[in-house]
């Protein structure tokens, strides 16, 4: 395992990568619903949809010269990455305008109600990452390793994301 992580470094670098520009836009769009004065709708989820597929393309076309390939299941992603992508549209949305009103998500239940969803949001990433696991090819050599590799970053994630929801709803009010 330790001999295939730093081969894998620099492919979950751009990983992260293309999922931080994916999630930018998820805000900006929302912002953008902001500043018309209409909350984001199905159709504005759609699109980032579509424009989460033409970042995949991006990022697969920049891997080509790493030691894995990934074959994308959309039938099986997208039913989760659009729901994603709803929820976070309607949390950064929400968000967004009670910063333009000048409130803040203080109280205890704010914050467990903003907990609770991002719970939600992890959850849904979580299992897409389990769904794309299985497109996942890596060199022969590591085959054996593949489920044991994204078995362990499936629990990194959700004990990650269990961590950050914690500190949400216990975060103190300022």
């Amino acid at each position: 395992m330790r001999l295939a992580l730093p081969a894998l470094e620099p492919f979950l670098a751009r990983n992260l990568e293309k999922e931080i520009r994916k999630d930018v836009r998820v805000v900006q769009c929302a912002g953008d619903a902001l500043a018309s004065g209409a909350p984001p709708g199905a159709a504005v989820a759609r699109k980032l949809l579509a424009e989460a597929r033409g970042i995949d393309r991006e990022f697969l076309a920049s891997v080509t010269r790493l030691p894995v390939r990934i074959e994308l299941p959309y039938d099986r992603i997208e039913p989760l990455r659009l729901r994603r992508i709803e929820l976070g549209l309607a949390l950064s949305y929400r968000i967004l305008k009670l910063w333009q009103g000048g409130e803040r998500l203080r109280g205890a239940q704010a914050r467990k109600e903003l907990a609770r969803e991002m719970q939600d949001i992890f959850g849904l990433y979580c299992e897409e990452t389990a769904a794309l696991s299985g497109g996942v090819r890596i060199p022969s050599l590591l085959a054996p390793l593949r489920a044991r590799l994204a078995d362990l970053l499936l629990q990194e994630m959700r004990r990650a994301a269990a961590g950050l929801t914690q500190d949400i709803a216990a975060q103190k009010s300022r």
